[in-house]
């Protein structure tokens, strides 16, 4: 019975990995951030694809097949141009569209993606469809490979722990390795190409994380570890616990603690700080694009607004 329970306890501790940098020459923290010099004109309604990428809720999509992996149920779709269409339907579609808008606004690279409230389909299930998200598949964008939170270039770099940072404040806690994507990205005129690395699966965000009993025994990373794209559970949930020093606790409850360990004080400081010049206007417009009611874009906003300020204080400690 002893040895099982060693061998049990070495086994838990093995799957709680620590963040380590595979830092190269090759690595430049441009493929994850890039100053956002432009935050204050950024447009957080039509996002890093602009108005002219949008899709149309006007014309039908065409069926090309059901996607059944992850969470959220969705539909890979062809568009009245032909250019193919990722979407994703259900509670992760708005906290995906919302969360990316405002990660594009500070630095971080992110995909196109825009939220129709309905839309048509000719093929499969037919007619008229529920809310998604819908993500293009550019020619020029291809993903070439995944990326995690625990071994990356970028993990001794400011711009890595804000990117821990932002995605506390949303309460995005599905942090899968699966959900990082590596984009090779081409440029049509001179045929160059460059790397970013991207959060791209946002959707278990906008809710509260949750610990649940079993995760004490096996820290599973595809059990469910909090709500998502609600608003009273993310009310209810703070964000800084207490600080000393330069270390901070906060309020989250899930496996990735030893990649919280990483943020410092001013790291949190850093982030805040980025997030603090957005204008009420592009804070309504993230979540106007992602469909939110006035109502309920108030009260993400508001709770957001918070935690910046909760954070800008501790540059004054």
């Amino acid at each position: 019975m002893v040895v099982v329970t060693v061998v049990l306890a070495t086994t838990i501790a093995c799957m709680k990995p620590h963040v380590r940098t595979t830092l190269d020459h090759s690595t430049d923290v441009a493929q994850l951030w890039e100053e956002p010099r432009d935050l204050e004109g950024r447009d957080l309604f039509q996002g890093v694809g602009g108005g002219s990428l949008a899709p149309s809720p006007r014309t039908p999509f065409e069926f090309v097949a059901e996607d059944r992996s992850g969470y959220s149920p969705g539909y890979d779709v062809r568009d009245a141009e032909g250019l193919a269409w990722s979407v994703k339907l259900g509670p992760e579609a708005q906290p995906e569209v919302a969360v990316s808008r405002l990660l594009w606004a500070i630095g971080y690279h992110q995909p196109a993606i825009y939220y129709l409230s309905s839309w048509t389909m000719t093929g499969g299930t037919g007619g008229l469809q529920p809310p998604g998200r819908f993500r293009p598949d550019l020619s020029t964008w291809k993903v070439v490979g995944d990326w995690s939170w625990y071994e990356n270039g970028f993990a001794n770099t400011r711009a890595f722990k804000g990117l821990v940072v932002a995605n506390l404040m949303m309460n995005n806690w599905d942090w899968k390795t699966s959900n990082n994507k590596i984009y090779e990205i081409r440029d049509r005129d001179s045929r160059e190409s460059r790397r970013i690395y991207v959060v791209r699966d946002l959707g278990a965000s906008l809710g509260k994380t949750s610990f649940p009993k079993l995760l004490d025994w096996f820290p599973m990373r595809g059990l469910g570890q909090g709500s998502r794209n609600d608003v009273d559970d993310f009310e209810s949930q703070g964000f800084i616990k207490r600080v000393e020093g330069e270390r901070i606790d906060f309020y989250y409850r899930g496996i990735h603690q030893n990649v919280l360990e990483t943020v410092s004080r001013s790291d949190v400081v850093w982030t805040s700080r980025l997030m603090a010049r957005l204008s009420d206007a592009q804070w309504h417009d993230a979540f106007r694009a992602a469909g939110y009611p006035d109502d309920q874009a108030r009260r993400f906003v508001a709770k957001i607004k918070t935690k910046v300020a909760e954070g800008l204080k501790l540059g004054e400690m």
